[in-house]
């Protein structure tokens, strides 16, 4: 009997202080392609040349360590589907009662062989309910794969457009501080007041807090990336430019697409269908448990018994009424929070099509005016090299074109975080909205 148990054995696992994945990362990695049905299989990713939006994401969800680990928890999912679909184990019992006095000369012997009869009953729901929240903690995890891959996708937004403003602020600094040298020694001779010398002051400041506070965001922003690609925190990385994207469809048609396409609101959908079974379960289980019992036996007395026995529960006062009506409050409450969701989600997506309409004026608006502020500035800057303009005046001239670069910058990154956002509200990519 202990032979025919002895099917699996423990295996110790213990926990290491440098597991793989703090290791250094290949100069090139194969991963599964992301958002794209028509990609190959695997792709190699050279982590050395820049990376695009694809190459991005697909490295995101193959290399985070969070989502390896939620595929590893997976697991369990897979192992109660199997679990729910085992049969009952029989049970058996044997017995000895030795004469201690008496004439009877042989010792009472009984054995039982039992059958859980409810286990085979209660199987095919039960097992229907743990495939349902497999089904469930699927989805749960491709809907945690799309957020990380947008999650990286806008941390890449973030730092092409934060480079950019980078160098721009890096500019208005050096200009700010020349002027404020020019000034200071103006001021020490004797030329200038101290009001020109104060805004000198006031403008290399407020360019320095530009400066510095573009400085930390990118930083911030690399840092960020790295920890959502599975890399090392000083791991360096190019992004490539960000490809334009198409019009927008309206919000109507992107709340159509995002019923279908979201798989938090199929892990949703199907999490109430296992609830659905547990509640079938419930129901089955108000009925009398049955108990079949194989008994045999041989008293001292050399007389040989054997028959059948069955047991089961009288169903008077309880009838599992408490554990139906819990099962039908949680149907109720995961319906409630389904609908619930699907209505938070028809907001969000109406806000994030209002807002990135928003951003694309304010784009299209920044960037009619870049021409004149452009030509403005090389008119002064030419009329200063002449010396018909002081140079103060046309450095003026050239932070007030710094100065829509920047803005125009800022648009533009939030367009894009806009764009990726609105991706992530409805579950599918820019070219599954038309």
């Amino acid at each position: 009997m202990l032979m025919m148990t002895g099917c699996a054995h423990y295996a110790p696992e213990p926990l290491i202080d440098t597991p793989d994945i703090l290791a250094a990362p290949a100069a090139v990695s194969l991963v599964r392609p992301y958002g794209r049905a028509s990609s190959p299989p695997t792709q190699a990713i050279n982590l050395s040349g820049p990376l695009d939006e694809d190459a991005i994401a697909a490295l995101a969800v193959t290399a985070n360590p969070d989502l390896k680990a939620l595929r590893a928890r997976n697991g369990v999912n897979d192992a109660q589907v199997f679990s729910a679909g085992l049969m009952p184990d029989p049970t058996v019992s044997l017995g000895i009662d030795p004469i201690l006095s008496g004439a009877d000369p042989v010792a009472g012997l009984a054995s039982a062989l039992g059958l859980d009869l409810n286990a085979l009953r209660t199987r095919a729901v039960a097992r229907q309910q743990a495939q349902a929240q497999r089904r469930q903690a699927r989805m749960d995890l491709v809907w945690a794969e799309w957020q990380t891959a947008g999650q990286a996708r806008l941390q890449a937004v973030r730092i092409a457009a934060l480079e950019a403003q980078s160098v721009v602020a890096r500019d208005s600094l050096a200009s700010a501080e020349h002027l404020l040298a020019r000034y200071g020694a103006a001021a020490g001779r004797g030329d200038v007041s101290a009001d020109p010398l104060q805004g000198a002051r006031i403008a290399a400041l407020d360019a320095q807090q530009v400066a510095r506070q573009a400085e930390k965001d990118l930083a911030a922003a690399r840092l960020e990336l790295n920890r959502l690609l599975g890399l090392p925190p000083t791991y360096p990385l190019r992004i490539a430019p960000v490809a334009a994207f198409a019009p927008l469809p309206d919000a109507v048609q992107l709340f159509a697409l995002a019923r279908q396409e979201r798989s938090d609101l199929r892990a949703l959908r199907e999490g109430y269908d296992a609830q659905e079974a547990a509640l079938r379960k419930a129901i089955l289980d108000q009925f009398p448990t049955l108990d079949l019992t194989i008994n045999g036996g041989r008293d001292t007395g050399r007389n040989v018994t054997l028959g059948p026995a069955i047991g089961f529960t009288l169903p008077l006062w309880n009838r599992n009424r408490g554990g139906i009506a819990i099962e039908k409050a949680t149907r109720a409450a995961l319906k409630a929070e389904y609908e619930a969701r699907l209505f938070q989600t028809r907001a969000e997506i109406a806000a994030a099509v209002a807002a990135l309409a928003i951003a694309r004026r304010q784009y299209t608006d920044l960037d009619g005016g870049l021409a004149e502020a452009t030509r403005q500035a090389e008119a002064s800057r030419r009329a200063a090299t002449r010396g018909d303009l002081p140079d103060a005046t046309a450095r003026a001239a050239e932070q007030i074109l710094r100065d829509r670069q920047l803005l125009r910058l800022h648009s533009a990154q939030d367009m894009a975080e806009q764009a990726i956002a609105l991706e992530l509200l409805t579950g599918a990519t820019r070219e599954q909205w038309q």
